[in-house]
């Protein structure tokens, strides 16, 4: 009954680890190879269960049947699975793919021996004996298990810890009833049953422990510790002790040197950084070389809060900090670019303004009834261009603004030609002005300021009119002077600048001109509600 009861603890620890593999498992060819590896012992063992109830020679010889199916099945199998989860080469791989044929070989000689007697000499409930094919095919077993167990001690060497702990369990699954049925066949071990598949129970709790522990055959934590063992960041393990339990390779290459505890691992740190600082802490940086590294650390707690685990990241930012370099250094370009631009635009529209003014007063000057009072103005003006100018100057380097008449891209333009004294402006303002359009204000009065400078500085133009109009969809901007106008259009800082100003808040800007017939400034924007922010203005 012990024997039965025995028996029976591995046949159904068997099956439900077959019952785990199915429901967590990845449907591949190393689970499908292993499913049948365990099947076969499940064989072997219902055949063990078999030959103690059997009370006739053909009970007797069923039961056999049975069990050497599973025997057969089991050896080429287990060796097909070792070379498949050992990664083996294709070529070995493919040589492996006869190994079921040579099983059915096998069984085949065994079931046909009541015609050549080779496998059993004498076979009965009064006793059996062996014939030469059964030592043969223990032959032929043994080698297939022991290769496959081979197999899984070359991983173990090669691989990460946690693949070597499945290796070596799986080794033991095997080889413990390998020895125990070495021992049986040649007499060492005396029994009335065969005490090789009840070893088979041991194997289940190696197997079980593997899947449950370490994730044999779940696809995914296997990918997970392969997509770690190779990422470019550094991971290191330690336990609740501080032993070191896993290394992924970028470890390896930032710390080369060996250590076993956190201990160790910061004596290591303190000597390849040359700096004897605390790195103890759940974040630091390490400077090695010319190279820099970020170092986080994470806690892991069980259920009731102890740490039972830490896990140690090292990170390579060295190009972290060459791209901070390289922004700020375009950051100032940037600036740089950005002042030399609204000097242009601010400063050279102030002192045009001052120069136009200064001219007109030169000629009342010159004339025989010169205004005094008119003078007076005319410096006054002057004065405030010249007081606004710098205001306008430190803004554009402190990066600052007046913006008290930026509420609308009417206000602005009048804005602009309010102060124009050289010649005549008129301003035609269709449709309303809505918040569509508040967006583009400073875009705008900018655009204008810099077109009416130009006008002033190059046309000769005596009259200057501008058309705004506010439609469904977009703000249409005209300006048209009396100049002389020219041939060929060159864009340099000026027109270049209103361009770029314009193209950034999603519009179109067109210059046109022909000789003797003036210079037109062209502008469109599409309107946008005030949740659209596809752009932004300066």
């Amino acid at each position: 009954m012990v024997s039965a009861a025995l028996l029976m603890f591995g046949l159904f620890g068997m099956l439900g680890t077959v019952g785990w593999i199915l429901r967590r498992g990845n449907n591949n060819r190393m689970t499908r190879l292993f499913l049948v590896c365990l099947l076969s012992i499940a064989l072997w063992l219902v055949s063990q269960l078999l030959i103690l109830f059997s009370v006739s020679d053909t009970q007797l010889s069923v039961s056999y049947l049975i069990g050497n199916a599973g025997i057969c099945a089991f050896s080429p199998f287990w060796l097909m699975f070792s070379a498949e989860y050992s990664e083996t080469s294709q070529k070995l791989k493919r040589l492996t793919a006869f190994l079921p044929s040579i099983a059915v070989l096998m069984f085949g000689c065994i079931a046909a021996n009541p015609l050549h007697g080779l496998y059993y000499a004498k076979f009965g409930k009064s006793g059996i004996e062996y014939g030469c094919l059964f030592y043969v095919f223990q032959l032929l077993f043994y080698v297939f298990i022991i290769s496959g167990i081979s197999l899984m001690f070359v991983r173990h060497s090669k691989r990460s810890s946690i693949v070597s702990n499945q290796s070596l369990l799986l080794a033991l699954a095997a080889s413990v009833p390998l020895i125990i049925n070495i021992f049986t066949v040649s007499g060492v071990i005396k029994s009335k049953i065969e005490l090789t598949p009840l070893f088979f129970a041991f194997s289940v709790i190696m197997v079980l422990i593997a899947i449950q522990r370490y994730g044999l055959l779940n696809i995914n934590r296997m990918a997970i510790r392969d997509i770690i063992d190779n990422i470019d960041i550094a991971a290191i393990i330690f336990d609740a002790d501080g032993n070191v339990t896993y290394k992924n390779k970028s470890a390896k290459s930032v710390i080369p040197a060996d250590f076993t505890d956190h201990s160790g691992f910061i004596a290591e740190l303190s000597r390849i950084s040359g700096n004897a600082a605390d790195f103890d802490s759940d974040s630091a940086e390490l400077v090695v070389g010319e190279e820099r590294y970020s170092l986080k650390k994470s806690r892991i707690c069980n259920e009731k809060g102890t740490e039972i685990a830490r896990i140690v990241l090292i990170s390579n930012v060295s190009e972290f900090y060459e791209l901070t370099e390289a922004e700020k250094k375009l950051s100032l370009e940037h600036e740089r670019n950005r002042i030399a631009q609204e000097i242009h635009d601010s400063a050279g529209h102030t002192f045009t303004m001052i120069s136009s003014i200064a001219k007109i007063m030169q000629a009342e000057l010159q004339s025989k009834n010169a205004d005094s009072a008119e003078l007076l103005n005319y410096a006054s003006e002057i004065d405030g261009l010249s007081r606004s100018g710098i205001t306008q100057l430190r803004c554009s380097i402190n990066n600052l603004r007046d913006d008290e008449f930026m509420t609308s891209v009417t206000r602005a333009v009048n804005t602009v030609t309010a102060a124009v004294r050289s010649m005549k402006t008129e301003i035609c303002v269709q449709g309303t002005e809505d918040s569509r359009f508040s967006f583009c204000i400073r875009e705008i009065y900018d655009t204008v300021k810099e077109t009416v400078t130009n006008s002033m500085r190059y046309s000769g133009a005596d009259r200057l009119d501008i058309i705004i109009k506010f439609l469904d969809d977009r703000l249409e901007l005209y300006i048209f002077d009396n100049g002389r106008g020219c041939a060929e259009i060159k864009e340099n800082n000026g027109l270049r600048g209103i361009r770029e100003r314009i193209e950034k808040i999603g519009g179109t800007v067109r210059f046109s001109s022909i000789e003797g017939e003036g210079f037109t400034t062209i502008v469109k924007v599409h309107g946008r509600s005030g949740n659209d922010k596809s752009y932004n203005s300066r």
